[in-house]
């Protein structure tokens, strides 16, 4: 089973691919056959698509206010350089106090070359290609896991501290979560819900440095949503944790997505598995979470507590490699290079060009056959093509787009 996730923090939902296919550069993952008693004879080692990566230009872009996962930009082995442009109010470009927006790239001093780059709600995470992880940014409720007592600390990179090598970061609205080679996750910040902070291990409470997250198996994936965190184990469980008052969480009946009703925010909280029911058909898409502009897919604009086989990805002609979710919009990728979108029309975002209506099954965005890449913003899309051509399209208000200006496109801009 892989676990593909829609991978942009405002997204409150989660798609999950269950597949024997793989996507390019991974092995498949079997599912463990040991007693749960007996402990392997070895240590697991997690390696990540962000290493080992030959080929292509090494570089990456991060763009715009609020964005989340895997940004534009394959990581490519060897490290690379950071570009940033959009808004910087906060750091969250780490170009320092004098840099507020930025409307063309701008590059990041880091100590090393980059594998990763990852954006949240207001700050930036890089993973290093020594394993070391690197933050600025807004640091009110934690996300930059260090500390930023000293005046204008928090807008110039800085090291987070970390005892193990890390493989994957990935980011949400106020949290940072980070995978080890040991296939251990360590997280920072909390998440919020409707009303607040509730919290990110234990209720209330925020963690201004890293904590680990005790899962009993290694982990080999991570992604993150605007406040909520899914875990993808070695034996191909899946683990959520966080805000589920959308679905988002897959596991959390609706009347207790409240703040975990009777049993309190630890039902919300504390890692727990994620029941999905796949009979080992290749190529089957589900989803759970919000779907009010069938974001997912679904037929219907109900909220998805619990997974679902999402029929309308069911095609024989198509294999599904990769999907990005932003608010209300996903963005999808097949093995063929092609770029499809559905989901809410509005501002572009769907690349579809004007007039374009809302969607509720993946729907070609022209002109781009030979996509490696997609992602997605709140209201923004992105693609990028194995020649490494970047193509943007959507909401461009916080110069997001990397046009320089601030405008809408329902066209894909180069």
């Amino acid at each position: 089973m892989l676990v593909v996730p829609a991978n942009e923090l405002p997204h409150p939902y989660f798609c999950v691919l269950s597949s024997s296919a793989t996507m390019p550069g991974t092995k498949p993952v079997k599912r463990a056959t040991q007693p749960e008693d007996v402990k392997p004879s070895k240590k697991v080692k997690v390696s990540h698509s962000s290493h080992g990566r030959e080929g292509g230009p090494p570089w990456f872009w991060c763009w715009g206010r609020g964005m989340s996962g895997s940004v534009p930009g394959q990581p490519w082995a060897g490290g690379g350089l950071v570009l940033v442009l959009g808004q910087g109010d906060v750091g969250q470009l780490g170009l320092g106090e004098d840099v507020l927006e930025r409307k063309k790239p701008a590059l990041v001093s880091l100590p090393e070359g980059a594998l990763q780059a990852v954006a949240g709600g207001m700050h930036t995470v890089c993973l290093s290609e020594t394993g070391n992880v690197y933050t600025f940014g807004c640091n009110d409720e934690g996300a930059l896991g260090r500390e930023t007592a000293e005046e204008g600390a928090e807008m110039l990179p800085g090291k987070v501290e970390l005892s193990e090598r890390v493989v994957q970061v990935s980011a949400g609205d106020s949290h940072t979560a980070a995978l080890t080679e040991e296939g251990a996750v360590y997280a920072w910040g909390s998440f919020r819900d409707n009303n607040g902070v509730i919290g990110l291990l234990e209720p209330m409470k925020k963690s201004m440095l890293p904590v680990k997250f005790h899962i009993d198996e290694p982990v080999v994936k991570i992604a993150s949503g605007n406040d909520h965190l899914v875990m993808l184990t070695l034996s191909g469980a899946l683990y959520s944790s966080g805000c589920g008052e959308q679905g988002q969480l897959g596991r959390v009946p609706e009347c207790f997505a409240n703040r975990g009703g009777r049993k309190g925010l630890e039902r919300l909280l504390v890692p727990q598995s994620v029941h999905l029911r796949s009979r080992g058909k290749e190529g089957h898409v589900y989803g759970f979470g919000l779907s009010n502009y069938h974001q997912l897919g679904t037929p219907s604009t109900n909220t998805y507590f619990a997974p679902v086989k999402l029929t309308s990805f069911r095609n024989s002609t198509t294999s599904w490699v990769s999907f990005s979710g932003g608010q209300h919009h996903t963005v999808c990728l097949d093995a063929e290079g092609k770029v499809y979108s559905l989901g809410r029309a509005e501002y572009g975002r769907l690349g579809l060009g004007r007039g374009a209506e809302e969607k509720s099954e993946p729907t070609p965005v022209p002109g781009l056959d030979s996509a490696q890449v997609v992602a997605c913003g709140a209201s923004v899309s992105y693609a990028v093509t194995k020649q490494g051509c970047a193509f943007a399209w959507g909401m461009g208000t916080n110069l997001q787009l990397g046009t320089g200006r601030r405008r809408t496109s329902g066209r894909r801009c180069r």
